[in-house]
């Protein structure tokens, strides 16, 4: 079997999508952590476009970008499939995965700006909306009973945005309009998989208060 390794950086939501994927599709992986302050030459060599993580590189050949790796992982390996036979069904999944993608951005203006936080929770708060009555409905996962790809790419800003949130002092995904969601991301969290690789909470907590101490600091000065 081809060698499996994952570049990453444990503060990225990008790269819990693929520790993920992984794990459900049982593949067998080496992880390198990346400083990514002082970026390795391994990184730069099979990421020379972006120059970010994460990057999976399968015999050799890396693939670049969360949601093309897990692309590529479902079709690589199909066992304990992460998207749906129909092909209607796929062009949903494909459709939520998108929109999950186009709105990743406005998540991460709530850490990174201090300015128009009002409209850029606005935006926040529609998003989720959109996604519980439009996307999640009454089922259990995106795809129904069995947890895809679509779940992973959502579970990741929501993890991340609960983070935000607390950092910022703000509510949004922690209020209590979200019933619907709230139930699926405890289900989510407690699928074995995904439970025995989360995030360490408080360490991504203390990461981020001090990046966004840094970020309130250089914005007053201008």
């Amino acid at each position: 079997m081809a060698e499996v390794k994952l570049h990453g950086a444990w503060t990225s939501a990008f790269c819990y999508r693929v520790i993920w994927a992984l794990k459900l599709k049982g593949i067998a992986y080496d992880y390198i952590e990346e400083d990514l302050s002082n970026k390795s030459a391994l990184l730069l060599k099979h990421n020379p476009v972006h120059k970010k993580v994460p990057v999976l590189v399968h015999d050799e050949k890396s693939v670049c970008e969360s949601i093309v790796i897990l692309e590529y992982i479902e079709e690589m390996w199909p066992q304990n499939p992460l998207m749906p036979n129909d092909p209607y069904d796929r062009a949903l999944a494909h459709f939520w995965i998108k929109f999950a993608e186009d709105r990743v951005s406005t998540v991460w203006k709530m850490f990174r700006s201090v300015q128009d936080q009002e409209n850029t929770m606005k935006e926040i708060l529609e998003m989720l909306k959109t996604v519980e009555e439009h996307g999640l409905g009454e089922k259990k996962f995106f795809h129904g009973d069995k947890i895809g790809l679509v779940d992973i790419a959502f579970a990741s800003i929501v993890y991340w945005l609960q983070i935000i949130e607390d950092v910022a002092g703000v509510k949004l995904f922690k209020s209590h309009k979200f019933t619907r969601l709230h139930a699926w991301f405890e289900k989510f969290k407690r699928v074995p998989e995904i439970e025995e690789n989360l995030p360490n909470w408080g360490e991504l907590l203390v990461f981020f208060k001090r990046r966004r101490e840094k970020l309130v600091a250089s914005s007053s000065l201008h």
